[in-house]
């Protein structure tokens, strides 16, 4: 696939495909002859890893020094491990505040329902006379 077909694949712009290759996020991206990046298959599936991972809340230079340590081997498997462990662990925090916060504006809509919408149409009644 040509960048264009990658970008509209992972809704990303050419420019941040060029910028992740750029900085080592994922790997140089062959060229064919006339000079247009062709993505593979593994190509597309780090693309989908990295942008799992920043969904997921993690930084760019964190990203950078994971991939890093897939680059090194087998041995640095327990370090990525963690890594991944930690950025779920953070991920469930920031999940818990979201719900906390959606159980927070669902109890607002819920009383703005009871009370508020009845009050206006109280009001839209003592006008109308």
């Amino acid at each position: 696939m040509i960048i264009s077909e990658v970008s509209e694949k992972f809704g990303i712009s050419p420019d941040t495909l060029r910028y992740y290759e750029r900085i080592g996020l994922i790997p140089p991206i062959n060229r064919n002859k006339s000079g247009l990046r062709e993505y593979t298959e593994q190509d597309c599936h780090w693309i989908q890893v990295i942008l799992f991972m920043r969904d997921a809340g993690m930084s760019i230079e964190l990203l950078l020094e994971y991939v890093k340590m897939v680059h090194q081997g087998d041995e640095t498997m327990q370090t990525r491990k963690e890594l991944l462990i930690e950025q779920r662990n953070q991920l469930v925090a920031r999940i818990e505040e979201l719900q906390k916060t959606l159980a927070l504006l669902n109890g607002k809509i819920e009383n703005y329902e009871k009370s508020v919408v009845p009050n206006e149409k109280k009001l839209k009644k003592q006008k109308n006379k």
